[in-house]
């Protein structure tokens, strides 16, 4: 993905069919299926890619246990079509994009018997629900197999465990993969451009002025379509637009916190379904670390927001409540907090309440905004708004969508089988690291290591299997532009552990800076800003 030809496109000054402003999940994905319809399209981001909510999830991909006991506690037809389509757009994620995604075993424990039943006819009805698409069938669990499983567990009370699966993915390298996908597809993708202003003719949209925030430069790109897919930020979007739209976003925050892998030492992630006050606790092994989360409190909106002492601390609690072992703030190697982009609800006061459904508004001025839903469900998201956009504007896409059969870049000619081993055998890898570059890149993990040469094939880290090669790779292919793109973004580093990245940073710099020619201004510029995303916020 070539940022400068990017660039080039969208100033070239010709009209494309589909602008989409933003470059999440979501955005990213409309982008990849307009272009793989055929019809000229651009994307822009004011930011990185999957920088805000796309690049801070839980990292599931998921039907959704939690809606569907709300679908049938309520009787809710909205909660039960999410928990479908999930399932089903679920298996498709894991069919495109098989090196990012996997299969994952879930474990809920009892500790009353009078729970088992409600809770494991709902994970049956999951898997009716999943059909000949289920990753496979749950099943009751033993208190010693529970116990073997996650030998922490507080036994006292125990009776059983409850066993089903769902998928875990890498969301940040998956919102990139489906950015380059787009962008090999015809489009042009570009980071750090900011949309300032639309234009109109006759109070209909017929574009926007950009500014890339790299250089200052502003100009107007001229579009049939804009789809707003901004995610929690989507409300400013519209109100550029149309001074007088009504607010529909109602963020959530989702905190996390990384511990050591002891808390999810088999390969399989833990849920609690509901916590003291009702919440859902997930507790899952990532990237030989153990990710908590998530909490789920109203929030403001705003860039990378940090996580709160209070959210910090009611996950450590109940860390405790459930584990025996005792574990404080020291012990945590990493935070961060997302903005869950729901649409509001004025009758309902608990976000946990808000449909994660998503909807597809078409303004006044003709923007089309997507917004709600979840990382699973983004290629259905994407599908909706692209067919209200064609419809809307009388675009004259070449096929129909293509995005359930479209393997992503790197799944092509992607091996699970044997293509670690296949690149060990080539460049004399580590095991650790073959199998993370496996993973990362799927069938392009040997251009990864074929750009740098004997040059990159140092780590960043002694303990993480990360290599200088990725740096070189992330500027050169992959758009990355500062040392946190690659650190919190084309990497998951400083998600796993703050110090680790801290002590990478310096390398990551340089190696940028000799790739970018930055000057000292630029370099210290670097340094600071990592530091102090680092310190504050990732």
């Amino acid at each position: 993905m070539d940022r400068s030809s990017a660039l080039a496109a969208l100033r070239s000054g010709g009209t494309f069919d589909v602008l989409v402003v933003g470059g999440g999940a979501t955005g990213c994905g409309v982008a990849l299926d307009a272009a793989s319809r055929g019809l000229r399209t651009a994307l822009v981001e004011r930011g990185d890619f999957a920088e805000g909510a796309s690049g801070r999830s839980t990292k599931l991909v998921h039907g959704g246990v939690r809606y569907l006991e709300l679908a049938i506690r309520r009787l809710d037809r909205t909660q039960y079509n999410l928990v479908r389509d999930g399932l089903h757009e679920r298996a498709i994620f894991l069919r495109n994009a098989p090196h990012l995604a996997h299969r994952l075993a879930l474990v809920s424990p009892l500790y009353r018997w009078r729970d088992a039943p409600y809770i494991f006819a709902g994970l049956r009805i999951y898997d009716r629900l999943a059909g000949k698409l289920s990753f496979g069938r749950s099943r009751l669990l033993s208190r010693s197999e529970t116990l073997r499983r996650f030998p922490m567990l507080k036994a006292e009370g125990l009776k059983a465990g409850i066993l089903y699966y769902d998928g875990q993915f890498d969301d940040a390298r998956m919102a990139l993969t489906l950015a380059l996908t787009a962008s090999e597809q015809g489009a042009a993708v570009a980071n750090r451009v900011e949309v300032v202003g639309f234009t109109h003719e006759e109070s209909q949209l017929t574009g926007a002025e950009v500014e890339d925030r790299e250089t200052g430069e502003r100009w107007e790109i001229e579009a049939r379509a804009v789809i707003n897919a901004a995610g929690p930020f989507a409300d400013s979007i519209r109100l550029m637009a149309d001074a007088g739209a009504a607010a529909i976003m109602r963020p959530s925050s989702g905190v996390h916190i990384v511990l050591d892998k002891r808390f999810a030492p088999t390969g399989a992630g833990l849920l609690i379904p509901r916590t003291d006050d009702g919440r859902v606790l997930f507790i899952l092994p990532w990237e030989g670390h153990a990710l908590i989360g998530a909490t789920d409190e109203p929030a403001a909106i705003e860039d990378h927001p940090p996580p709160t002492t209070e959210a910090v601390a009611y996950l450590l609690r109940h860390i405790g409540q459930y584990f025996n072992v005792e574990v404080s703030e020291k012990d945590i190697l990493s935070a961060w907090c997302g903005l869950r982009p729901l649409v509001s609800n004025p009758k309902i006061a608990d976000t946990a309440r808000l449909a994660r459904d998503h909807i597809v508004e078409v303004s006044g001025s003709g923007l089309v905004t997507i917004c709600g839903g979840k990382w699973t469900t983004y290629r259905k998201m994407a599908a909706d708004a692209l067919d209200h956009a064609i419809a809307r504007f009388d675009l004259r896409p070449k096929t129909l969508c293509r995005t359930a059969g479209l393997a992503l870049a790197g799944a092509e000619n992607f091996d699970a089988e044997s293509g670690i081993e296949a690149l060990r055998s080539a460049f004399t890898l580590d095991y650790d690291v073959a199998a993370h570059l496996h993973h990362a890149y799927g069938d392009r993990a040997p251009r990864v290591l074929q750009e740098a040469g004997s040059a990159g094939a140092a780590r960043l880290h002694p303990a993480f299997p990360y290599l200088e090669a990725e740096v070189l790779y992330a500027a050169r292919f992959e758009a990355a532009l500062s040392a946190m793109d690659v650190l919190a973004r084309r990497l998951p580093l400083a998600l796993l552990d703050l110090e680790a990245a801290r002590r990478s940073a310096p390398r990551v710099i340089a190696l940028l800076a000799a790739e970018r020619g930055w000057d000292q201004r630029r370099r210290d510029f670097e340094a600071a800003e990592t530091e102090r995303r680092l310190t504050q916020a990732i």
